[in-house]
């Protein structure tokens, strides 16, 4: 019992000593290892994380036996978690304490890392870095923007001659005499309106009284309207174009006919042209009358009376 007791003390102390180190000596793991030119306080035991979710630990660093002053880092991963071959190891600050832990950057490689492997690595910006980033481009204009006032104000002295400031009173003298004429114009202004104030209401009264006669007969122009807009579209949709085509060819026709008239062609162009029938009209009427008139004066002559 004692021996047992030993064995199983001495195994719960074991186990007690990697748990609290963050070791799982139940669980397999795989060795990787990462160079670094700077670990930026990188230390054994820190945590290593995808996406947030601890897979492994910091399990030693150490100089490169190149001696060139290249860090290795050697991690341990369970062995559940399948790893890329073009993962990155990437050192970052875990905590605004500056806790470092390494973030597992999974690649897109079909391959898988095996045990042992080199993964690549990179190292995040540290907050002094990022402000430094930040700030020393302002500081660069903040100066340049120093330099451009000192400058200015230079220029400005030299251009603050008394003639200049002469030319100055003189300007704000003028601003303060056409001040003053605006006050007297707008006082004009006033009067005006005070004195023709019965005008304005009549104007007034008048625009109004206009407004109410387009508002009662709103719906008079409203139909006007509408009468116009249907208008338009039975214009737009008649075929006025084919109408002045059969208009200009009825003129073009009927010139020709005038033409003809006028040349002496046909029964119109004879009546127009030949004066023959119309002396023998003229004289058949006048036979007619003397006929009319013979037969007024000796009717006898023409109508038979016979009496039974």
């Amino acid at each position: 019992m004692v021996g047992l007791s030993f064995v199983a003390a001495l195994f719960v102390f074991f186990w007690g000593f990697n748990f609290l180190k963050g070791r799982d000596i139940f669980n397999r793991e795989r060795i990787f290892f990462v160079e670094y030119n700077d670990v930026s306080g990188l230390i054994t035991s820190n945590p290593v994380l995808i996406k947030g979710f601890r897979v492994g630990q910091v399990k030693n660093i150490y100089f490169h036996p190149a001696m060139d002053g290249r860090l290795v880092v050697e991690i341990s991963v369970t062995d559940k978690v399948p790893i890329p071959s073009n993962t990155i190891a990437k050192i970052y600050s875990s905590d605004l304490m500056g806790s470092k832990a390494i973030e597992l950057i999974l690649g897109n490689s079909p391959t898988m890392a095996a045990h042992n492997d080199t993964l690549k690595s990179a190292v995040e910006a540290s907050l002094m870095e990022e402000v430094n980033a930040q700030v020393i481009p302002l500081k660069n204009k903040a100066e340049s923007l120093l330099s451009s006032v000192d400058s200015l104000v230079t220029i400005v002295q030299a251009l603050i001659s008394e003639n200049v400031k002469q030319n100055l009173n003189q300007s704000l003298q003028s601003i303060s005499g056409t001040i003053r004429n605006l006050e007297s114009t707008t006082g004009n202004i006033d009067n005006i309106v005070v004195q023709q104030q019965s005008r304005i209401a009549s104007i007034l009264y008048n625009i109004e009284m206009i407004s109410r006669n387009i508002e009662q007969n709103n719906s008079n122009i409203t139909r006007t309207i509408q009468n116009l807009t249907a208008l338009t579209d039975s214009l737009a949709k008649a075929d006025i174009a084919s109408a002045v085509r059969h208009a200009d060819s009825s003129l073009v026709q009927l010139n020709k006919l005038m033409q003809g008239i006028n040349a002496g062609q046909g029964t119109m162009g004879q009546l127009m042209q030949n004066d023959t029938l119309y002396r023998r009209l003229e004289e058949s009427a006048e036979e007619l009358r003397k006929l009319l008139e013979d037969v007024r004066l000796n009717p006898k002559r023409y109508v038979k009376i016979s009496v039974f």
